[in-house]
């Protein structure tokens, strides 16, 4: 007896049944009338069976052959990866987007000029009666719903000096919006709105995945025409900005942006720049307008503004270290002794142009006295900022009018611009920190604690 059933392993089964047996194996099983099926009928059958398999498998994975409209476009559904014509991608990421963006009013308050034929801005603390109008545009992004409330971001300048500010919504409804919080620093600003009726809302991408040459789309409100879409791609995913924080021609800040190749004018200031999975990974904010230079525009990643919008929306401002000077470059002063030598005067009363260098980003009107006794400072020293006024810690610790910084904690400091990154980038309220200064040309050192500005509109 076998130690096998099967007689195929069989020592004692015959070479007649071993054959039969074989052709038994091979025959198709589902038989008519006891018909046997050729090995390339089975061959073309199993091929067969095999590319309708895959091709339904195919389907399944890529949604090819489901989810189509009557048009031939492809239906977004859950949990289905969809294959989207890559001219398409542009159209659907902006069509996603564009409910949430919005257009901003900048409302001030005017009063007639002289001759009656003019107006002109009043300030807040105007005593005279004017007639709320509009005194620029921009735009914005809702980029949340909460309790009732849409929360919009935008620029810093879209809203600065702003007495009311309306938002209109894409299908042109116009509604009154508050100021949540702004920060000159970054250029940005939160608003919110009720959110009544207001069903999408932005989602935030990544700006630290943007790569070189990939393709973008910045959406808003070019020069008050209503939205609009252009587009272009990312020329480079880091570019280092100078700023003049009050457009006074001095540049005291630095900031990080993307630099794109998408047509940015003005109005666009605030609206998203997105990607073409319809995530906004910037927010537009300045253009380079200048006699031979086009197609430059700049946009803050959405991952540096994030952590602001975050801070505006919890606290109104950005807490920053407050050193408590109101300062000027000393390479500003040496520019105006040599102005003063040719020509006896500034030619401005005596009037620098300040460059504030406290925490707060609030505006100094800092005047040097004309006439005044000249900086005393050694010769090697070209390099500082000049305290034109000490407050808060600075103050306290007995910084005075005409001190020249020139270390924060023994690193050297040749602009408030230096000094801003410094503070900003490597202190924390509370730290102490170490100020070396000359006063009447003998260095002097100080030590306090950096604080917090109360006053921070």
């Amino acid at each position: 007896m076998s130690l096998f059933d099967d007689d195929f392993y069989s020592t004692k089964v015959s070479k007649r049944a071993a054959r039969e047996s074989r052709k038994e194996n091979y025959a198709f099983p589902y038989r008519s009338g006891g018909r046997k099926w050729s090995n390339v009928r089975i061959a073309f059958v199993s091929s067969f069976t095999s590319a309708v398999a895959a091709t339904l498998l195919f389907g399944v994975v890529f949604g090819v052959g489901s989810g189509v409209d009557g048009g031939g476009g492809a239906i977004a559904t859950a949990g289905e990866v969809q294959a989207v014509d890559p001219l398409e991608r542009p159209i659907q990421a902006s069509a996603k987007v564009r409910p949430a963006v919005v257009s901003i009013i900048n409302q001030q308050m005017f009063s007639l000029g002289i001759g009656g034929d003019s107006e002109e801005a009043l300030p807040d603390d105007a005593e005279e009666k004017g007639t709320l109008r509009e005194a620029g545009v921009g735009s914005g992004v809702i980029i949340s719903k909460k309790d009732g409330k849409a929360i919009i971001v935008t620029n810093y300048h879209v809203i600065d000096q702003a007495q009311a500010v309306k938002v209109v919504l894409m299908n042109g409804e116009t509604r009154d919006a508050s100021v949540v919080g702004m920060d000159q620093i970054t250029d940005l600003a939160v608003l919110e709105i009720d959110a009544k009726g207001i069903d999408v809302v932005a989602e935030i991408g990544d700006s630290s995945a943007l790569r070189p040459a990939e393709y973008i789309i910045a959406i808003g409100n070019p020069l008050g025409l209503g939205e609009s879409v252009t587009t272009g791609s990312v020329s480079k995913i880091k570019q280092i900005v100078p700023v003049s924080l009050n457009q006074d021609g001095v540049y005291d800040w630095e900031q990080e942006v993307i630099q794109i190749d998408a047509s940015i004018n003005q109005g666009n200031s605030g609206g998203p720049l997105i990607d073409l999975n319809g995530r906004v990974v910037g927010i537009n904010s300045m253009k380079i307008a200048d006699l031979g230079v086009e197609g430059i525009g700049f946009a803050i990643p959405i991952n540096l503004a994030m952590p602001i919008v975050e801070s505006l929306i919890k606290l109104g401002h950005v807490p920053r270290p407050y050193l408590g000077v109101y300062t000027m470059d000393l390479e500003q002063y040496w520019e105006q002794q040599g102005f003063e030598d040719a020509f006896g005067s500034t030619g401005e009363g005596g009037a620098l142009p300040d460059a504030e260098g406290n925490a707060s980003g609030e505006d100094a009107e800092a005047v040097v006295p004309e006439g005044g006794e000249p900086l005393k400072l050694p010769d090697e020293i070209y390099d500082g900022v000049i305290v034109l006024e000490a407050a808060g810690p600075a103050k306290d610790a007995g910084l005075l009018f005409n001190d020249v910084i020139v270390k924060l904690d023994r690193q050297s400091i040749g602009s408030t611009m230096e000094l801003r990154k410094y503070l900003y980038s490597q202190k924390k309220i509370g730290d102490e920190i170490e100020i070396s200064y000359y006063r009447d040309g003998e260095l002097k050192v100080a030590h306090f604690e950096l604080g917090e500005k109360e006053d921070v509109e």
